[in-house]
């Protein structure tokens, strides 16, 4: 399908051997866990998956699409260690808050970045956020049902799917477009990766928020009332200080005595 796309050029799929089966369980032996049949499957099959492809500008490919499932090896926790090797240094469980709101009704409960929950990643969406499986119940113990869920790269949590099986199928309908994982979050995708999806618009699930007008990001402006004429205000002008008496005083006078010079050499004359 990608190949016979338009402008589409360099689609590259890395192939991998399966994943050896007591790399599976010493992969759960060390993180106290099940994965989930679905995913263990996968693994059986090929250890991780990575697709790519580009777009051609100017007859020079641009990287445009990347689908990425990390390898068993690579299924690191999330927050499970300190940003640096300093003493005391801030950790992500640093960032819970107990005030934020759990699941009500739709909205299922939010992973934690501490004890409570158990975090690997998936995928680093090429630094847009990371896609991670979830085992939100760790205590007592870790339950083994499992949640896809989407961290941004302002540490908020979107629910994606609830198996990897379903996770799997929207990688591949999205086509690895860039950020398509945005698409999920209520403040959906960025201006320039709608202009890929309009160019590659795929057919998902969430058809909602592909379908808007084309011009929803465009600012609309409407010149019958920028340039309105408003209601002005009448502008009084204001009337020259009136002098003060003593100088009206003075000018009268001497209005008067050139009158009166003026008569006089009248007469004289």
């Amino acid at each position: 399908l990608l190949e016979t796309s338009p402008g589409v050029a360099e689609v590259t799929f890395v192939e991998k051997e399966p994943a050896e089966r007591h790399t599976i369980i010493s992969w759960e032996q060390k993180n106290s866990c099940m994965l989930p049949e679905d995913l263990k499957n996968f693994y059986l099959m090929t250890d991780g998956f990575q697709m790519t492809w580009s777009v051609k500008t100017d007859d020079t490919p641009m990287p445009l699409g990347s689908m990425v499932i990390n390898s068993v090896s690579k299924l690191c926790r999330l927050g499970g260690s300190s940003m640096y090797t300093l003493p005391n240094a801030p950790t992500l469980a640093d960032l819970e808050d107990d005030t934020d709101e759990e699941g009500n009704g739709d909205k299922p409960e939010k992973p934690h970045f501490d004890s409570r929950s158990l975090i690997f990643e998936l995928d680093p969406c090429n630094g847009n956020g990371k896609v991670c499986l979830v085992y939100k119940h760790a205590k007592p113990v870790v339950s083994p049902d499992t949640e896809i869920w989407f961290l941004d790269r302002a540490l908020y949590w979107h629910f994606l799917t609830k198996t990897f099986t379903a996770y799997y199928r929207l990688l591949i309908t999205h086509l690895g477009l860039p950020q398509w994982q945005y698409a999920f979050t209520s403040y959906g995708v960025s201006p320039q990766a709608k202009q890929w999806f309009n160019m590659y618009k795929p057919i998902t699930i969430n058809t909602a928020l592909l379908s808007e007008e084309a011009d929803s990001f465009v600012n609309k402006l409407d010149p019958n009332k920028v340039f309105k004429s408003k209601n002005k205000t009448p502008v009084i002008k204001k009337k020259p200080p009136s002098q003060p008496a003593g100088s009206q005083k003075s000018h009268t006078s001497m209005t008067s005595s050139k009158t009166s010079s003026l008569a006089g050499n009248s007469s004289r004359k």
